[in-house]
């Protein structure tokens, strides 16, 4: 698709019904006690009594980041008493030690039968996969799988679905989507986290009103009584941002949507909300940024008593979290 043809988007702002910490960021660069420019697209769950977040870490100086961003990645770690006042542990915890890997990034954690697994995503010298690996410790990893290229934003189920494990991923479909952006959200099974098939299309960018350039999973989804609440991201280009953050031109807009996925046929779709449920209007989301007017969900947790916390990157520079009730998300979905 020609991006100068595309219809531009407008205005959009975010649902009512979800509201910003008042302590974002929770999560930057001052706060990691080692060398880093950027922390953001964090995935966190609750595990071993307390909450964990494994984040991006671009590290490096601003400049360098601006240059070579590509090759300055690790992940970090962060862990929390009460989901909103993190601390970083001392040292990265997670590096693919391989001639052909160049980075890996974008964590996304689900817990499964009381282990974590980890979603991630590799630049290798032959193209992008999208890897597994499992801890119980989160010092040692064990990588269980790596698609070929391109695949990238795998997130997991947090339970076997039918006798299988279930993801959904988004493939880089260049040439058969008619451009160099045009990427859906696709669902696949697995009967052991390691061979993947019965693969499906999910979600379409024209299936979205608020995305002109592609969509793609974001934070793995949470089991409700109604079905999975499950976030993805939407991504919309306007030739007129121009140069928007500290690179020399960022035309494109992140925002995070919400859907709700049926829970024996999770395939099916049962509602979707018609406009984005976070979409950047915080200083800390459209100004400053490496990359501005980025929002990229990468972890929610659905607490006893209904709060669903969201945690999210912004601006591809920190790590922030927003909250609402999982009555209200459902409801949301459900457009009613």
């Amino acid at each position: 698709m020609n991006q100068a043809n595309t219809p531009v988007i407008g205005a959009l702002a975010s649902s009512p019904l979800i509201r910003r910490h008042p302590a974002n960021p929770v999560l930057d660069a001052a706060r990691v006690p080692y060398p880093t420019a950027l922390v953001f697209n964090a995935g966190v769950v609750k595990f071993g009594g307390r909450y964990v977040m494994v984040f991006r870490n671009d590290y490096g100086s601003l400049e360098k980041q601006t240059l070579e961003p590509s090759h300055t990645t690790d992940l970090g770690i962060a862990f929390s008493e009460d989901g909103i006042h993190w601390t970083a542990g001392p040292k990265p915890v997670f590096k693919l030690n391989d001639e052909e890997f160049v980075r890996g990034y974008d964590p996304r954690l689900t817990v499964i039968d009381g282990r974590c697994y980890m979603c991630f995503a590799v630049d290798t010298r032959h193209g992008i996969r999208g890897g597994i690996a499992v801890t119980d410790d989160f010092e040692s990893f064990e990588i269980l799988s790596l698609s070929t290229p391109d695949l990238r934003n795998m997130v997991l189920f947090p339970e076997k679905i039918n006798g299988n494990y279930v993801r959904l991923e988004r493939p880089f479909t260049v040439y058969s989507r008619g451009g160099k952006d045009r990427f859906d959200t696709w669902i696949a099974e697995s009967p052991d986290l390691i061979y993947w098939g019965r693969s499906d299309l999910l979600l379409a960018v024209e299936q979205v009103p608020f995305a002109n350039d592609k969509i793609g999973p974001a934070a793995p989804p949470v089991k409700t009584d109604k079905g999975w609440l499950t976030t993805f991201h939407a991504v919309d280009v306007d030739p007129a941002r121009g140069k928007n953050g500290w690179e020399p031109s960022w035309k494109k807009r992140y925002t995070a949507g919400i859907m709700l996925l049926d829970l024996e046929n999770p395939k099916k779709i049962l509602g979707m909300s018609a406009s984005p449920l976070l979409a950047p209007e915080a200083p800390y989301e459209i100004d400053g940024g490496f990359r501005n007017d980025v929002i990229f969900p990468g972890g929610m947790i659905l607490e006893d008593d209904g709060e669903v916390k969201i945690y999210y990157g912004a601006a591809d520079t920190v790590e922030c979290l927003a909250t609402a009730h999982v009555d209200d998300l459902i409801r949301l979905c459900l457009g009613q």
